[in-house]
């Protein structure tokens, strides 16, 4: 097959290129290295993205999450993220410290495309930034300056084929293992998984930001 070595490996980026064929003209096209008035409806209307970080210990995505809009625009090269309230692993804040390149793939819900931001970023934890950010009476601890690289969307093929949107995806939280279950197993029963669980709801309330 071309672009397969004889063990199926492909190792070379002319090998890759060969096993794909040419990019498409419009998914050249569409990406720009600014926010571009178009991309900026999507970015508006997200409630949720996901951070991609790279550091010495190695890569990490997770999750951000706010009211729509959360994720504001400075500028067409600017980006502001706040940083909410969590679990202080602060893995995705480490690695920025290490290397400020980062990813953004903002999703809204009901819309097959997805957007698409590379750039870096840089934390910032002056008053005078957390107070634009307050939430329930609440600062951020620190917010991301991300200084934008590249945007383009992404084609809705990956939410079509999962599914994502249809009622009939939604998956019901007893049919997976709780968060309790998870610490008690992990920790081998250290971790009243029972305990923890009831407590979780109020908990989630009372620490949201």
């Amino acid at each position: 097959m071309t672009g397969l070595g004889e063990d199926g490996h492909i190792r070379t980026v002319e090998d890759l290129e060969s096993l794909y064929g040419a990019v498409a003209p419009p998914s050249v096209i569409k990406e720009v290295d600014h926010i571009h008035r178009v991309y900026r409806p999507f970015i508006e209307a997200a409630p949720f993205a996901i951070l991609a970080t790279a550091g010495p210990k190695g890569l990490d995505a997770t999750p951000r999450g706010d009211p729509a809009g959360f994720v504001h625009i400075e500028d067409a090269n600017t980006l502001i993220l706040p940083d909410r309230r969590g679990n202080n692993r602060i893995d995705s804040l480490r690695n920025i410290i290490a290397d400020p390149r980062v990813a953004l793939l903002f999703i809204v819900p009901g819309i097959g495309e997805t957007l698409r931001v590379n750039g870096t970023a840089e934390i910032l934890a002056n008053p005078d930034h957390l107070t634009r950010f307050a939430m329930a009476g609440q600062l951020p601890k620190s917010i991301l300056r991300i200084t934008v690289k590249s945007v383009f969307f992404q084609c809705s093929r990956a939410v079509i084929r999962a599914g994502l949107w249809k009622q009939e995806s939604i998956v019901a939280r007893e049919s997976l293992p709780s968060a309790g279950a998870i610490l008690r197993t992990l920790s081998q029963a250290a971790i009243d998984g029972d305990a923890y669980d009831r407590a979780l709801p109020q908990r989630l309330v009372d620490t949201l930001y």
